[in-house]
């Protein structure tokens, strides 16, 4: 009966431990970000663009997720710009994301390539000792996981070069 119970609250503790990386694999990628409460900015644009279906469909995505700090650092004008243009908002933002997982591992073996993005420009890979940059943008939090795809929170906003 004592081996029981000491079961019983391993699985407990086990289970109150979980929900974390269980909210992980079962949310999707705008569930995940809205969750972790750091990409407000990067939600509501999401929204304005028309993107969040996208983004909550099946994928697999991966996003390159800029922080509300590293949106705060784009100029006020750029963003009040990009809030009356839908479509270049949209390119921006599409210019995030990659399709497919890909996780970390992966990304270290890109170093000095490019990942086309769904956009449809390529951004630039370049692994310094442990630190991993996708253009001007330093990648701060990797992996995490969702349902659909992975995000790799970075600390800047990339913007698509100028198409030729």
């Amino acid at each position: 009966m004592r081996k029981l119970s000491m079961l019983v609250a391993g699985a407990a503790l086990i289970a109150l431990s979980a929900p974390r990386s269980a909210q992980a694999q079962t949310s999707d990628i705008v569930e995940t970000a809205v969750a972790a409460g750091s990409f407000k900015t990067l939600a509501k644009l999401l929204t304005d663009a028309g993107l969040i279906e996208t983004l909550k469909g099946p994928g697999p995505f991966t996003v390159f997720a800029p922080t509300d700090e590293a949106f705060s650092k784009v100029p006020a004008a750029t963003l009040a710009a990009l809030g009356k243009d839908k479509a270049a908002l949209k390119n921006v933002l599409l210019y995030h994301v990659v399709a497919g997982k890909v996780l970390a591992a992966d990304i270290v073996k890109m170093n000095g390539k490019s990942a086309k993005t769904v956009e449809g420009q390529d951004a630039k890979i370049m692994v310094m000792g442990d630190k991993v940059m996708v253009n001007n943008a330093n990648v701060v939090k990797t992996d995490i996981i969702a349902k659909n795809g992975v995000i790799h929170v970075i600390d800047a906003v990339l913007l698509p070069p100028a198409k030729k």
